[in-house]
């Protein structure tokens, strides 16, 4: 690995909260790297602890500002905090257009924080594919509590809903119709619903819209719905707080073990499907795709009759 240490070393290293061993593990991931199985499979025995925290929500609600914010409340209690944000990617580089220290510079510095941007690289859902595994990765070495923060693209974002133990929906007054975001989806996804900048004209009309949709729902929690003004940082304190009560909630219902059995299963699924698809490619079987789909095009077949020919092999 050109210097850098053998995988146990990393992962001992890692363990230690050596922030270039914790990069350079999530650089393995992002990379697909061939140590990549070596590296879960050592990380395997440390993960499980960290409590992991989805925050999504539309564009331009301020989640970077709430994320960078929640950091601050969550170091004042003590705890070791990472932050995975998915940026948008680049259509030349693939790499994140935003740097991973430019919106939370304050914490740059701090040696319980770590913060990782991760591009997308055009995976639908908010979340890039890697996703899972960088927070193995952060789970391993030690963080309490892992934020994930999406990209702002709408209603994919509820993806985040099924990688994180609490998911959190930001919304904004003076963005449209509050009921747009039921629209999007996000309302169906969330733990907790904060309303940032609450300050401004509209936050009223915004929480009575949300409380109003919530009533309606069946669910065994029943998610609260704040407010703050995370660019002055009033109202995070609250929000924390009830991270914290979703938590404990989470594992007096049995719901958390529920949530991660889902999450592996999710990844299992979609470790497989990737290996099946480069299998698949490898023995020729975009050529037969292009083939059956001329058929089906042509009207010489059904796509049921293609998709078993298909599965049949050359």
């Amino acid at each position: 690995m050109r210097g850098s240490g053998s995988v146990p070393e990393l992962v001992a290293q890692a363990r230690a909260g050596e922030a270039r061993a914790v990069a350079r593990l999530i650089t393995l991931v992002e990379d697909e790297s061939p140590l990549l199985r070596e590296v879960m499979a050592a990380l395997a025995p440390y993960s499980g602890e960290a409590q992991v925290v989805g925050i999504t929500g539309p564009p331009g609600v301020g989640k970077s500002t709430s994320t960078s914010g929640l950091v601050t409340e969550l170091r004042r209690a003590g705890r070791r905090v990472g932050v995975l944000a998915v940026d948008p990617s680049s259509p030349f580089s693939g790499g994140a257009l935003l740097g991973d220290r430019v919106r939370m510079a304050e914490h740059a510095t701090d040696p319980g924080v770590y913060i990782r941007s991760m591009a997308a690289r055009g995976h639908l859902g908010g979340l890039a594919w890697t996703t899972p595994q960088a927070l193995r990765v952060l789970d391993a070495a030690g963080c309490d509590v892992i934020l994930i923060e999406t990209v702002g693209v709408g209603q994919s974002e509820v993806e985040v809903a099924g990688l994180a133990d609490t998911t959190l929906v930001l919304l904004a007054p003076g963005m449209g119709d509050g009921i747009q975001a039921a629209k999007a989806g996000v309302l169906e996804v969330g733990d907790l619903y904060v309303i940032n900048k609450a300050d401004r004209d509209g936050a009223d009309q915004v929480a009575r819209d949300l409380r109003g949709m919530l009533a309606y729902g069946s669910r065994a929690w029943r998610p609260p719905v704040l407010r703050t003004v995370a660019s002055e940082s009033v109202g995070l304190a609250e929000v924390v707080a009830e991270i914290d009560r979703h938590a404990a909630w989470l594992v007096e219902s049995g719901e958390l073990s529920r949530r991660r059995t889902r999450r592996a299963r999710s990844e299992i699924e979609a470790i497989a499907l990737t290996s099946l698809r480069r299998d698949w490619a490898d023995v020729g079987g975009s050529h037969r795709l292009d083939a059956l789909a001329d058929d089906v095009a042509a009207g010489h077949c059904d796509p049921y009759t293609a998709a078993d020919d298909l599965l049949a092999g050359p």
